[in-house]
């Protein structure tokens, strides 16, 4: 093993040997044991911490002072499974039914109770469905009138062509216990260029648009620098008007960033500069809109988006340049990250929910975000657009795809592999 960082010179062992006393035979032999077993325990050490480096992805570096005590995470509807679960809604219509997305195509709906025996098909949309990689049906939104039109809204995937459909459905009556997939409206649909980097949420705003989360079309670095161009549907985040017709099936918000534009730029956009925008929340005390946005090779981010903003992408990752590599924002206009974190903690971020729940009492007003590839889960703390603090709150999240929240804004983790859909207790 080469260690040349620990032991970069025997010279100093050599200058130890020559000190020592040399009108002694044995007490020679005794120092030259002694400095031989001294390296053999370093040399043990560093292979133990390697070995721990290795087991642990470096955890050890970047969560260690930060162990979560004070939560555990238990399994909220045990008799319950699902195949890839990427979405966690209620309609808002009283019914107490929760409606879980699984990537594959298929929607699922359930009692909110944690002794509920089974969910049920919804929808089935899987001959439609491309779930390939980070393909699938990655989004559903119902509408604010739901109990009264019966509609609501999905985003997915399909291949030849390669695209993103975003889709209205219809329920007959809102207590329906399915719904068939021969009602679909196709609202938008805009090619994607490869097929990693969908975004894939949609959801709507205290306004009553409808925001729709769009990642940079994929590959690597934005080869193609949609995220920048605002003549491109890519790297944005859209706010549309589901109940208008101006664009054929839907309409474009009066006051949307660039309505009337005379540069070409694209009238749906809300805000640009993101790279795969992986879950988007609404704070509902306030408004603000949060949305978690993967990196690239050095940071994950939290963004708290707001009209007209560019976040950066792929001028910066977070906030360092990434290219070009220096003097990225000469204008200062690009709107750093309220949090970011290194890849020793997480490479791949899920956006959460500002919690405004009652069963978890200290947990009040905090934002609460994952990590898929660690499993991660922390409780952001906050100021206006200003980070006060982030509690590290458990490590055994699994692949958290998405989190959701119930009629009662008690927030639910959903685990990619296991199917479980999870939710935080404290610790007794």
């Amino acid at each position: 093993m080469n260690l040349p960082r620990l032991f970069p010179s025997s010279k100093p062992f050599m200058r130890m040997y020559l000190r020592l006393p040399v009108h002694s035979t044995i007490n020679c032999h005794k120092n030259r044991l002694l400095i031989f077993l001294l390296a053999i325990a370093m040399v043990a050490v560093v292979l133990v911490v390697l070995l721990i480096i290795n087991l642990n992805g470096n955890k050890l570096f970047h969560s260690f002072n930060a162990k979560p005590t004070a939560y555990q995470l238990e399994n909220a509807f045990p008799n319950l499974k699902f195949n890839s679960p990427v979405e966690f809604v209620h309609a808002g219509d009283g019914t107490n039914r929760i409606f879980v997305l699984e990537q594959e195509g298929v929607i699922k709906v359930f009692d909110n109770s944690s002794s509920v025996k089974a969910a049920t098909t919804y929808m089935d949309i899987r001959d439609k469905v491309d779930d390939l990689g980070e393909m699938g049906l990655l989004g559903i939104a119902f509408d604010p009138n739901f109990k009264e039109n019966g509609y609501f809204y999905v985003n997915y995937n399909r291949r030849n062509p390669l695209e993103t459909i975003i889709a209205r459905f219809k329920a007959n009556n809102y207590k329906d216990a399915k719904v068939y997939p021969a009602s679909e409206l196709i609202i938008m649909r805009f090619p994607q260029p490869y097929d990693n980097h969908n975004g894939g949420k949609v959801a709507f705003g205290p306004d009553g648009y409808l925001y729709i989360a769009i990642g940079d079309g994929g590959a690597w670095g934005d080869q193609h620098n949609y995220s920048q161009n605002r003549s491109s549907i890519l790297g944005k985040m859209l706010r549309i008007d589901v109940h208008k017709t101006d664009k054929g099936n839907y309409g474009i918000p009066a006051d949307n960033p660039y309505v009337g534009n005379t540069e070409g730029f694209r009238e749906e956009i809300y805000a640009y500069g993101l790279r795969n925008p992986w879950r988007f929340s609404f704070d509902s005390k306030t408004g603000q809109m949060w949305v978690g946005d993967v990196g690239q090779n050095e940071f994950e981010e939290i963004d708290i988006v707001t009209k007209g903003g560019n976040y950066g992408w792929r001028l910066k990752e977070a906030n360092r340049c990434y290219n070009p590599r220096n003097d990225c924002d000469p204008s200062n206009v690009l709107i750093d990250p309220i949090h970011q974190y290194p890849r020793g903690d997480g490479t791949s971020v899920t956006g959460g929910y500002v919690y405004h729940g009652k069963r978890i009492p200290a947990l009040e007003g905090k934002y609460i975000f994952a990590d898929y590839a660690r499993g991660n889960v922390w409780a952001l703390s906050f100021n206006g657009n200003t980070k006060t603090g982030n509690e590290l709150l458990s490590t055994d999240g699994g692949p958290v795809s998405s989190f959701g929240v119930d009629a009662n804004e008690e927030i639910y983790i959903l685990d990619h592999s296991s199917g479980q859909i999870k939710r935080l207790v404290a610790s007794k």
